[in-house]
């Protein structure tokens, strides 16, 4: 019995020992910081806040605490200190093993960064240096701050400004204190759709918080992925360094394969890796292997060449298979070995329907395309980009190198819709598009109400759409710009025709934001809208004309001579396409082509004549043999003649009307054209405005 007894007692002891032993094995992970992370308008009951998830997802070896306080400033002299708060004073008594902080919000308000932004860093390393004296072997981490958003009340007052002020100081806080980084920003600024007061986030903004949070503290970023643009039968580009990049867990080794050269690298503490293997020569097939831990991938049939990036809205969506003699094109489509197509679907058209739930819910996590590289054939060409295809054709055949080709194109997107949304938020003239857009003057009537039908069964008034500003950038482009390119074609506009002035702003503003984002001065040629009974559209020309002018390193391929009187899709894309590969063939590879058709340059006038001159034109002729047409004359008092005009020693001479006093010169100014001036080349001429000189010739 005494055995029995003591046995019992000694097991009790052992039992109680492991206890003891496993309750000193769970780590304390304090979360530390304003109302995000106390949960502001979330419910801890139902463990919505991001640190009732962090809980579930760090397991039972873990315990999380909440010390947020809403509206706390991370600066002592803020509007509401939080190292005079309870949640401070419970955070250094808990003597946590992991330290969370995510502070700075709430300094963006005027009472706070103006006057006390120099006491930030100090300030920030007063907490840090706190939580060190109760627990010298803390692991501590501060945060990049969650995103504010455009229609946050003050945001063009000062939060904006303030805002990017105080992320610059944090990662140097970090370093100078030595502390972790968490980036509580990258994943959520391109979800507006989640902070429905432009500063607090639901449950699945919260949630998104969690697993960042968790990553950071477990290194797990769930093993070996490449980036979306790697696969199968792509094309890298030539003559330029080649990255290769994905996501693993922090620290594991990956080693990269290609072309007999291999490149040993270790995933960072965020999970990224990118291997850069020295600029190579075109060729192929290749096979490229990627391995680590136990799991290989192969990537097989690459080529190295030029890679084009395709994109716009639905004149270049406008399939192959549905162009001019395009059915036969597709079925030729098979030769083209050395063509290779990345098509970024769409997971639907923005036609006149209303989404069903899963395409909103998807949409709003920007799954809104995905596809693979293909070789050009019979199945993949046939809805490929028409305008695409036919550009990557001619490229190919006349450098005779593998061509990629990317498209990402959404019928009747706008352009503020492919601008990143850092650069719309820091132009103050567009800056208010981002602001409930689907009533904004900024945004084409037609666009919004397009959107409003596709939107109509969705519950969050912050639902996201490809109309909507940033949203192509953010879901399409973004996932392509970290993989080089040789440039850029794009055909856009139609979506934009409402307000002119405003589209001559935007497209040198979007070729600069994409120049920066791909880090790379790359070569943007464009088509111009095409004819068509809308009133605006010659004007639109024209400003398209005017601005490879003031774009560098860009082109202009006309399309008005092949428009539809009723069509916004004229299906004649081959003609088109061949223009943007000259003006590629002559600007980008230095081939002796003509590119460009006649340019006026100056009107004056002599006598009782008017005399245009042109650029880009040896040889001034028509296109159809014919009588000149297509100039009109302005008055000084505004009124527009029709008038006859001939070209005499390669210039346009057009006679004066007798007693008119001429104030301007226009060409090809109307919505739908039949004007046919071209070069000796069978170039034509834009549409173009041109002040007479006030100079008389004698």
């Amino acid at each position: 019995m005494k055995k029995n007894l003591f046995l019992v007692v000694f097991l009790i002891s052992i039992l109680l020992h492991f206890e003891s032993f496993a309750q000193k094995a769970i780590l304390k992970v304090a979360c530390i910081g304003d109302s995000v992370t106390a949960g502001y308008l979330l419910s801890d009951a139902a463990n919505e806040s991001y640190p009732s998830q962090l809980q579930i997802l760090m397991g039972g070896q873990y315990e999380v605490k909440n010390f947020g306080h809403s509206g706390a400033t991370l600066l002592k002299k803020g509007s509401t200190p939080y190292f005079n708060t309870k949640e401070f004073a419970d955070a250094i008594s808990y003597r946590p093993d992991i330290a969370i902080i995510h502070l700075g919000l709430n300094d963006t308000d005027p009472r706070n960064w103006p006057n006390y932004k120099e006491d930030f860093d100090a300030d920030y390393s007063w907490i840090i240096d706190t939580l060190k004296k109760q627990n010298p072997a803390v692991k501590i981490y501060i945060c990049r701050l969650t995103p504010i958003f455009n229609d946050h009340r003050r945001f063009k007052s000062g939060t904006r400004d303030w805002f990017w002020q105080i992320q610059s100081h944090i990662p140097n806080i970090a370093k100078a204190n030595q502390v972790g980084l968490i980036d509580l920003h990258e994943k959520l600024y391109s979800r507006p759709d989640l902070f429905p007061d432009a500063l607090h986030p639901t449950k699945e903004g919260a949630t998104i918080l969690a697993k960042t949070v968790y990553e950071n503290i477990t290194q797990n970023y769930g093993g070996l992925k490449l980036a979306t643009v790697f696969t199968d039968n792509m094309v890298l580009q030539r003559n330029q360094p080649i990255p290769v990049y994905g996501t693993a867990n922090g620290g594991d080794t990956i080693e990269v394969t290609f072309k007999q050269q291999k490149k040993t690298v270790i995933a960072n503490l965020y999970g990224k890796w990118k291997a850069i293997f020295p600029a190579m020569t075109e060729g192929g097939p290749y096979e490229m292997t990627i391995q680590s831990k136990g799991t290989n991938i192969v990537l097989k049939n690459i080529l190295v060449g030029d890679v084009w990036f395709c994109s716009g809205q639905s004149n270049m969506a406008f399939q192959l298979q549905n162009s001019e003699n395009g059915l036969e094109e597709v079925k030729k489509a098979i030769a083209n070995t050395t063509i290779r197509l990345f098509n970024a679907k769409t997971i639907r058209d923005t036609d006149e329907t209303a989404w069903d739930s899963l395409t909103l819910v998807k949409t709003n996590q920007l799954q809104f395309f995905s596809g693979s590289w293909a070789v050009s054939d019979s199945i993949s060409a046939r809805d490929f980009s028409a305008i695409a295809y036919y550009f990557g054709k001619n490229i190919a055949h006349e450098e005779n190198v593998p061509l990629g080709l990317i498209q990402v194109t959404v019928g009747g997107s706008p352009i503020e819709s492919w601008i990143d949304r850092y650069t719309l938020e820091h132009d103050d003239k567009v800056v208010d598009v981002l602001t409930n857009w689907r009533k904004s003057d900024f945004i084409m009537p037609w666009v919004r109400e397009r959107a409003d039908l596709n939107l109509k069964n969705a519950t969050n008034a912050k639902q996201r759409h490809p109309y909507d500003p940033s949203y192509n950038f953010e879901s399409g482009v973004k996932a392509f710009t970290k993989f080089p390119i040789k440039g850029v074609i794009w055909y856009q506009g139609e979506s934009n025709t409402h307000n002119v002035e405003l589209y001559e702003h935007l497209m040198p503003t979007l070729v600069e934001s994409w120049r920066k984002a791909w880090g790379a001065n790359l070569p943007f040629y464009y088509v111009q809208l095409s004819s068509i009974e809308r009133p605006t559209w010659p004007a639109f020309r024209e400003v398209q004309n005017r601005l490879q002018n003031k774009i560098p390193n860009s082109g202009m391929a006309i399309s008005m001579d092949y428009g539809d009187v009723s069509n916004v899709h004229p299906i004649r894309k081959k003609e088109v396409a061949d223009r943007l590969a000259l003006l590629a063939l002559h600007n980008t590879y230095g081939k002796a082509v003509i590119a460009n058709g006649p340019s006026a340059l100056k009107a004056i006038q002599k006598d009782d004549a008017i005399l245009i001159s042109f650029q880009f034109a040896k040889q001034l002729t028509t296109a159809d043999k014919k009588e000149l047409i297509g100039f009109e004359l302005v008055t000084d008092k505004g009124i527009h003649i029709q008038v006859n005009a001939i070209i005499v020693n390669n210039q346009v001479r057009i006679k004066i009307p007798k007693g008119e006093k001429i104030r301007t010169v226009l060409y090809a100014w109307k919505p739908f054209t039949t004007a046919n001036l071209v070069n000796e080349a069978g170039l034509p001429c834009s549409t173009f405005k041109l002040e007479l000189n006030p100079t008389t010739e004698n």
